[in-house]
């Protein structure tokens, strides 16, 4: 424990308090959770950053899609908006928020993807409008307690598993640790190629120490694919490259870019950053000054979207742009049996829609 913790302590045991109280609220029934006639599963973390949610929403929708007509429904942080909105062709990344307009953009015609902070008005919106709806996947739902998920996936890194980590401020946690027990399952996001399996039994032994007994522990790294030109969307070979992104962690991509390419410099903002007029002119600026080596500017597919915006397009338009696909990997017995609890929670539902 670092010294400043000690500072901190107080307010993170006032938060721990306010949490814990919430979720016994839920728990004994006092605040009421609903439970809809539509499968729904939920995707979420303790920890606040980047855990790989996206990618793994992705994931589900790719495992689900062509069996079940699919929704996705998120709170859209970032957004510019409020209440709720159902993407379609005219919606904007700051409509509904950079990770929901990454999925609509990769899967608008085969899924609807909604927004709304109150996912338990949201879900009756959906099925109104898109009364085929099949499946609702939440994602970032796991604190949003008064809808009950049908599954429960909980996702955490391996750089900063939930069990190491302690409530805000003093660590990174939204709520408690114990909050684990309310996960179906959990996937232990991020972790480096050929995992040994005392790491794994390590990991898993201190997840269970909150989880369920009984609760599925599974293992996922992160796949990175071929470099396309956000103007065209076609891959092209790429040598050297400036990054840019604004996501919770920079250290993994900002390592795989360097093994895949040859990485002259990067420009880091925050996560869900608003890149602005000002913002272009220094990456036009820091670009210029690395021309004469050819480079690309490379980016994540969530900034790709936003760079898109004609009011930032338009400064970019002798600077050469790719974003880089990234997808959940995981071990194909380890996928298939994760992928099989999730189909039987969802049959268990026995829901029925009308036609």
């Amino acid at each position: 424990m670092r010294p400043y913790h000690l500072l901190l302590y107080p307010f993170s045991f006032l938060y721990d308090g306010i949490t814990r109280l919430r979720n016994r609220m839920f728990d004994r029934g006092m605040k009421r959770s609903l439970v809809f006639e539509i499968p729904t599963v939920v995707v979420g973390n303790l920890a606040m950053g980047g855990t790989g949610k996206t990618p793994m929403v992705e994931f589900l929708i790719r495992a689900f899609k062509d069996n079940y007509t699919v929704a996705t429904l998120s709170r859209g942080y970032g957004r510019k908006t409020s209440g709720y909105i159902l993407a379609e062709e005219a919606t904007q990344p700051t409509d509904i928020g950079d990770e929901p307009f990454q999925i609509y953009s990769k899967f608008g015609r085969e899924v609807a993807v909604a927004v709304g902070e109150q996912r338990i008005e949201a879900i009756p919106q959906i099925i109104a409008e898109r009364p085929e709806t099949e499946l609702v996947i939440l994602d970032d739902a796991f604190q949003h307690r008064y809808v009950k998920g049908n599954f429960n996936l909980l996702l955490t890194t391996f750089q900063r598993p939930f069990f190491t980590d302690h409530v805000v401020p003093m660590g990174m946690l939204r709520e408690n640790r114990d909050g684990a027990n309310r996960a179906h399952a959990v996937v232990v996001t991020k972790c480096p190629d050929k995992l040994d399996e005392a790491t794994k039994t390590h990991y898993l032994h201190k997840i269970l120490g909150y989880a369920p007994k009984d609760c599925p522990v599974f293992f996922a790294g992160l796949e990175y694919g071929q470099a396309y030109n956000v103007r065209d969307n076609k891959e092209e070979p790429i040598q050297k490259v400036i990054l840019l992104s604004g996501i919770a962690n920079n250290d993994l991509l900002r390592k795989k870019v360097g093994e895949m390419y040859e990485l002259l410099e990067t420009l880091e903002y925050s996560d869900h950053h608003h890149y602005t007029e000002r913002d272009m002119e220094r990456i036009v600026e820091r670009f210029n000054l690395r021309k004469a080596e050819s480079p690309v500017l490379l980016t994540t597919e969530k900034d790709a979207v936003k760079l898109k915006a004609d009011k930032l397009l338009r400064y970019l338009q002798e600077i050469p742009i790719f974003a880089l696909p990234v997808q959940v990997k995981m071990e194909e017995e380890e996928k298939n049996t994760l992928l099989e609890h999730v189909t039987k929670a969802i049959r268990n539902k026995g829901y029925q829609r009308e036609v």
